[in-house]
């Protein structure tokens, strides 16, 4: 709305689950529950999108101290002193260890070591009480796939490369499942904290995009309203990915110990349903005004706060109170 968004009907629709009802967000009962604890938000620009909504739901009811922050803004940290209380975000776009793309850079390709874990985060999982990953959009970037110290595959790669063209599917599943395995082997029976303490690790499922065309050629999101059922069906990707997590997640979960527990945070119909809640045009304040004539780039992935995200941690605190 800042940024010149007119209308505000996004704002107004709120989730109606099958077979139960889900409780407006109260940031005093996820502040009491979060009292001397850390919860993590680990991932892309998904994983952080959830991270601010949350924050600014809590914000609402008791101040937060901003108490890190690297330059670009991809790790931060804030503490609710009145609860003792943290949040953090993590960027770790593959979960393990990796390098992104840079086009400016003339780096045509990320390059994912599956065998290496992102230490950046994976290192301060002793000090994490519950941990929110969110993943899977940079896995549709072409990439190559190392380990054992050479290249075993390649995403989307060029033929000239001659590497072996490898299923992002593949690879997501893969990645997803060592990392529930390695945080398993750290914080498991033999690894965790002792006592009664327990430790959470959420997956939230895959969020849909909804631009109308190619991403990169300034495709638009312009509906004003969410679809109705069986108006907008799961594609073939979204239901594949989602697919991945949510049994990753059960598969972890039935090896856990009584002090680890894994859930899904599933969230991928919901998100499917809004192509209303994204900023579109309006990431930068005036768009239009401010393109002097050049085309206008759409944000139809990310999501409006308030706005369709923070239902995802209404659902978060339910799965926690659970």
């Amino acid at each position: 709305m800042a940024n010149g968004r007119a209308d505000t009907g996004y704002l107004h629709w709120r989730w109606q689950p099958r077979l139960c009802d889900l409780p407006d967000f109260s940031p005093e009962a996820f502040l009491r529950w979060l009292g001397n604890r850390h919860m993590a938000f680990v991932g892309d620009s998904l994983a952080r999108n959830q991270a601010e909504s949350l924050m600014c739901l809590l914000s609402a009811w008791s101040p937060p101290e901003l108490v890190h922050r690297d330059p670009e803004g991809r790790f931060r940290r804030w503490v609710f002193h009145e609860y003792n209380a943290t949040v953090s975000i993590f960027w770790s776009p593959f979960l393990v260890k990796g390098v992104e793309k840079s086009e400016h850079a003339g780096v045509r390709y990320n390059e994912l070591f599956l065998d290496a874990f992102d230490e950046r985060w994976m290192s301060q999982l002793g000090t994490i009480d519950a941990a929110v990953l969110s993943a899977g959009q940079w896995f549709r970037i072409p990439s190559i796939y190392h380990e054992g110290g050479g290249v075993v595959g390649c995403y989307g790669c060029a033929a000239e490369l001659n590497h072996t063209e490898t299923s992002f599917f593949t690879v997501f599943r893969d990645v997803v499942g060592r990392t529930l395995a390695e945080i398993t082997r750290r914080l498991g029976r033999d690894h965790g904290r002792g006592g009664d303490k327990q430790q959470m690790v959420a997956l939230a499922t895959f969020s849909p995009s909804h631009f109308e065309g190619e991403w990169n050629k300034g495709a638009p999101c312009t509906k004003k309203r969410p679809y109705r059922k069986g108006e907008k069906e799961l594609g073939y990707t979204e239901t594949e990915m989602r697919k991945i997590v949510v049994e990753a997640a059960a598969n972890a979960g039935a090896a856990s110990s009584s002090t680890l527990r894994f859930t899904t945070l599933d969230v991928t119909t919901l998100a499917n349903m809004r192509p209303d809640g994204h900023p579109g045009p309006y990431m930068r304040k005036n768009p239009f005004a401010a393109a002097e004539g050049r085309p206008v780039q759409n944000d139809c992935l990310h999501w409006c706060m308030p706005g369709p995200v923070d239902t995802f941690n209404q659902i978060l605190l339910q799965t926690i109170l659970r």
